[in-house]
């Protein structure tokens, strides 16, 4: 009963109507979370593509300046000097074939992240019905696919995070979490959107960034101005 109270109080202070600041915004959503655990503050950009072209997916990583708040379990596939550096980085689960072997005869996925040696991709490969619902397949295009295995996890562990439009063309990235100061999550927010109009497809026409909305776990979404985000980000730059 008090948490549908808290959401409908939380409902009532957000006007669905308006398009807000990006700064305005972040702070809406710290003021109307109600949950008594540290929710994630997710932004949601749909952007202007058409999500079935393949030239036109937008996908990627970005390192956000505060990172998320969160801490990810990463696993390597490496073997030899380079399982030792992602041991080193602070991999949480390293192997080589005989672990791609063992996730695939069942082993439970209790990890956030995948990272692969170009080298391991063969057997890793083999993989893709069991990681790629999960968003879990190594990738080149997102950088878990890569020699500098050290460098990639510590990146990762640090607050970088993988993004990719979904079929509508919508793409969500955790940018912090409610305990975040204003601030920062304004600046994880700005490190995105950057990000996103960096990777802009060339083959993208009209207006690329059509809505966007930042919301806690809980809480209601609240709804920025696009062309405040593209101002935004020229300031960044």
């Amino acid at each position: 009963m008090a948490q549908a109270k808290n959401s409908a109080v939380a409902a009532r202070t957000i006007d669905k109507e308006n398009l807000y600041g990006p700064r305005e915004a972040t702070e809406l959503v710290k003021s109307v979370a109600f949950a008594k655990f540290d929710e994630s503050v997710d932004a949601v950009f749909q952007l202007g593509i058409d999500a079935r072209q393949a030239d036109q997916i937008v996908r990627g990583t970005v390192s956000l300046p505060h990172g998320t708040g969160k801490s990810i379990r990463v696993l390597v596939f490496a073997e030899g000097e380079k399982a030792k550096e992602a041991e080193e980085a602070g991999a949480d689960i390293v192997g080589g074939a005989e672990l791609a072997e063992a996730i695939s005869g069942g082993r439970a996925l209790d990890f956030d992240l995948a990272i692969a040696t170009p080298d391991l991709m063969p057997s890793v490969g083999k993989l893709g019905s069991v990681l790629g619902p999960r968003g879990l397949m190594p990738n080149p295009k997102s950088g878990t696919v890569t020699q500098d295995v050290g460098k990639t996890v510590g990146e990762f562990k640090a607050g970088r995070v993988e993004y990719r439009n979904d079929r509508y063309g919508n793409v969500h990235v955790p940018i912090g979490r409610v305990s975040f100061e204003a601030a920062q999550l304004l600046e994880n927010f700005g490190a995105v959107a950057d990000e996103l109009m960096r990777n802009r497809p060339a083959a993208a026409k009209g207006r690329y960034m059509r809505k966007v909305a930042v919301a806690s776990t809980m809480g209601p979404g609240v709804k920025i101005d696009p062309t405040q985000v593209e101002d935004l980000v020229k300031s960044l730059r």
